[in-house]
């Protein structure tokens, strides 16, 4: 079944628990939560103690994406009993395996992100060890950012790697998704869709949510 994890960056954070329960009312599956250090990616956003606040006001599962350096040292810290997946960077990680290891150690489902210009090849001695791919298609950092089409083609072309290698993990993508592009990704492949400004924006979050199955069902 086809996911819907809207992330927590684009919520009101002066009403952060109310925004995550209205997405949960509206139909969504996951809470997204964009984790930034400054260094990594040009911003920051919020740390460990922020989604821990959201423990027990929203019963949805966090997909957490650590968009940081030094993932290792901080990768406990994100670990709740509503931690479904954490998802770090191919590009942020010196040795990737060992930091895969280290997530599904601690009872969490590891996940490798992907940035616009790095190959799928970059994951090829991992596919087996993760549970999920999150595809970026913008330059990771900010909410609202035009949404680059190759990774159409990307998406595409991990899904066909994952049926010829007979693997189960989960195609998550991010960035500039919308009802506009949703069909076209979930024809491609994608499992998961992240999205922020677009849902968040919405005068009605269910009626959204509703359009937003009816795109992707329409594949």
């Amino acid at each position: 079944m086809i996911k819907l994890a809207p992330s927590m960056l684009s919520a009101d954070f002066s009403a952060f628990a109310a925004d995550a329960a209205r997405v949960e009312r509206a139909g969504a599956q996951l809470l997204h939560m964009d984790i930034m250090d400054g260094h990594f990616v040009p911003n920051i956003s919020f740390g460990p103690a922020v989604v821990k606040s959201l423990l027990g006001k929203t019963g949805l599962p966090f997909d957490v994406h650590l968009m940081i350096e030094n993932a290792d040292r901080f990768i406990p810290e994100f670990v709740t009993a509503q931690t479904e997946y954490i998802v770090v960077h191919e590009e942020a990680c010196v040795q990737l395996g060992r930091t895969l290891d280290l997530i599904r150690d601690l009872g969490v489902k590891p996940g490798v992100a992907l940035n616009p210009a790095t190959p799928l090849c970059t994951l090829d001695c991992v596919l087996e060890d993760i549970d999920l791919v999150l595809i970026m298609t913008v330059n990771p950092g900010y909410s609202g950012q035009k949404f680059r089409p190759a990774g159409i083609e990307k998406v595409r072309r991990l899904a066909e790697i994952r049926g010829e290698r007979g693997l189960s993990f989960q195609i998550e993508t991010d960035g500039g998704v919308g009802l506009d592009n949703a069909r076209t990704l979930a024809a491609a492949g994608v499992d998961i869709f992240v999205t922020g400004s677009s849902l968040f924006g919405a005068a009605d979050a269910a009626e959204w949510v509703r359009a937003f199955r009816a795109a992707v069902e329409q594949q």
